[in-house]
This record gives C-alpha cells, sequence and structure tokens, in this order.
C-alpha cells in the first residue's frame, strides 16, 4: 500500500475548495493534514464554498482508519461546507464505505461520483 498523500487548494474566485487524498493513511498522516486544513480553511467562510475531493487513488480504508475518516467528514460539516462531492474510481465497496461513513457523521450534503 501507498503512503498517503493529500492537497488542499482553495479558489476564493470560483467558491471551490479542491483536495486530492490518495494512498492509506497513519493516524501521524490524519493530524499532518488536520492541522494543513485548518491552516487552510479556517480563514474562508466555507458555508459559501463546495468542497471537491480526488479520492481516485485514496485505498480501501482499514477498519482501524474508519473513526479517522468519520472525523474528518464531521469536520467538513462543522466547517459548514455548501456540498462536498467526492470523486472516486468505480469501487462499490469505496463507495459504499464512504457513504456509510458519512451518513455517521451526519453529513447530509455528501455525494460521491465514480469515474
Amino acid at each position: 500500500m501507498s503512503q498517503g498523500f493529500y492537497t488542499i487548494q482553495v479558489n476564493s474566485t470560483q467558491n471551490v475548495v479542491n483536495m486530492e487524498v490518495g494512498g492509506s493513511y497513519t493516524p501521524e498522516k490524519v493530524e499532518q493534514f488536520l492541522k494543513d486544513y485548518h491552516n487552510k480553511i479556517d480563514p474562508i467562510p466555507a458555508s459559501q464554498y463546495e468542497l471537491h475531493f480526488d479520492c481516485r487513488s485514496l485505498n480501501i480504508v482499514t477498519q482501524d482508519m474508519v473513526p479517522h475518516l468519520q472525523g474528518c467528514l464531521e469536520l467538513y460539516k462543522t466547517s459548514g461546507f455548501k456540498k462536498v462531492v467526492v470523486e472516486i474510481v468505480k469501487n462499490p465497496i469505496i463507495k459504499m464505505q464512504l457513504n456509510r461513513i458519512a451518513k455517521n457523521a451526519g453529513l447530509d450534503s455528501f455525494e460521491v461520483i465514480e469515474v
């Protein structure tokens, strides 16, 4: 499994935050992501933005990482994004995992797009 990676780009012109995540995440990598997330997202009015996630390189989430992923989705809900759109490769298992975790996190404005 490849090590986890991510990018976070705020597009103030289009009111979109573009993120890319991939690989497999460790708890330490999640902590680093959260720190970078707050540095970039806290200064913007997230309720006026959509969050677009490119997760095509994301590995299936292991059971021990589900609470961390759910915590991230809860964070996106708390941030107040208008909508969270996740793009994945066609994979029913990952789609099911993401939808279930988003539901558990109470993230209603969540959409998974398979490409």
